[in-house]
């Protein structure tokens, strides 16, 4: 267990390494060209402007910095609404919680640095609590939907009795009280709740903010992700028309937005383990099953007698490791003593005699085969979150 997760884990780091590769390639290639032309188009443009007006280019690069400062600040050349004004400190601390920050408001003073290092560990915390409480409470919804609809099809198909009775389809019945949806269609259904959020959303920032739709779209999902570069801000100007409806429109698109994001992450990240767990499987070693093989066919024929070991020496551990020589010899159809025969049960016995004492006791519970199949079983943090409701999700009949 301990080899597989190692290697499932330096599979992953291999591939998301590659991945950035190979993302840094494209957006080099697409964006490095547009970058030259514009730093071109400046240099040409600053130079002309000193020769108008006489300037030496120091003087004018050092006026060019004390803006940046100023900009960095919150300073613009046109007017917008002050940064650090209730409505805009309330829009800060959303992107802080929320993880998303814009970038576009940042605090300047010494004292505003400090409280926001201890304010945002205990708001991005929260933040993150309210996100995986989201996701179970939307998986269960998405499993109890899921499975209404399976059972109106079942009825349909004559397989369940309408008044929800067992009758001839019992078998029906008791597998269907171990259904599960499956994470493809958990993932589906994210997905197309994501778009019509985007897309709700784009047709509200497009006539508002003055952007293209497709830069709404993008603005929508670098928030939403919670990747926010800054380059598109909502809700910064002065003065739009139905001011307070418009800011309460993007704070419910934002909220609502990050949230099926989330969920559709951890959900895709469980497409991304099943994967990785199919390609070990598919790229794992013959050489090692060749191996176990000529190994077994060596030992199935081996005659080992039956006073080898003392009795003094007989443990668990001596048990495991001479079982596979007795199971050997059982299958050579030799003939093997009582003494080998108990030996070799020993382990077994123990196992048995545990779990009657289990059954007996009530616990502990079990996981149906279903569950394990259908790709949610495992996880950490917000994965552990959305396992354990598939898990338990079920309607009482």
């Amino acid at each position: 267990r301990l080899n597989a997760d190692n290697a499932r884990f330096l599979l992953l780091a291999v591939l998301i390494v590659l991945y950035m590769l190979c993302g840094a390639a494209v957006f080099s290639a697409i964006e490095l060209p547009t970058e030259r032309e514009a730093k071109e188009r400046w240099e040409e443009r600053l130079e002309n402007f000193t020769r108008r007006h006489n300037l030496s280019r120091a003087e004018l690069r050092h006026f060019l910095r004390e803006y940046e400062e100023a900009s960095v600040a919150g300073i613009r050349v046109d007017d917008i609404r002050p940064r650090w004004d209730f409505t805009g400190a309330f829009y800060f601390v959303g992107t802080v919680v929320s993880t998303i920050g814009f970038g576009m408001t940042t605090p300047a003073t010494i004292g505003g640095k400090i409280f926001l290092i201890f304010y945002g560990l205990i708001g991005c915390a929260g933040t993150i609590l309210f996100f995986n409480l989201f996701l179970e409470r939307l998986i269960t919804v998405i499993a109890y939907v899921m499975k209404s609809c399976h059972e109106r099809q079942l009825r349909r198909k004559g397989v369940l009795p309408h008044n929800g009775r067992r009758g001839s389809g019992s078998s029906e019945v008791d597998s269907l009280g171990g259904w599960k949806p499956s994470v493809y269609y958990v993932m589906l259904i994210l997905c197309v709740a994501s778009l019509i959020i985007s897309c709700c959303a784009s047709a509200m920032y497009t006539p508002i903010e003055g952007w293209s739709y497709f830069d709404s779209l993008y603005f929508c999902f670098v928030a939403f992700s919670t990747i926010g570069f800054g380059d598109l801000v909502s809700s910064q100007n002065i003065r739009y028309e139905s001011q307070g409806l418009y800011r309460f429109g993007n704070f419910v698109f934002i909220l609502m937005g990050v949230c099926c994001i989330y969920s559709l992450f951890n959900v895709i990240s469980i497409v991304i383990k099943q994967s990785i767990n199919w390609i070990l499987k598919r790229f794992a070693c013959k050489c090692c099953h060749r191996c176990q093989r000529r190994l077994f066919r060596s030992r199935r024929n081996v005659v080992m007698p039956g006073n080898v070991r003392s009795r003094r020496n007989i443990s668990i551990e001596t048990d495991i490791v001479n079982e596979s020589d007795t199971d050997g010899r059982r299958l050579s159809g030799e003939m093997i003593s009582m003494k080998d025969f108990l030996a070799s049960n020993k382990v077994s016995l123990a196992i048995m005699q545990k779990q009657l004492s289990e059954t007996a006791n009530g616990y502990p519970r079990q996981m149906s085969s279903n569950s394990k199949q259908n790709g949610f079983s495992g996880g950490v943090g917000a994965l552990a979150i959305m396992n354990n409701r598939l898990a338990e999700t079920s309607v009482d009949r």
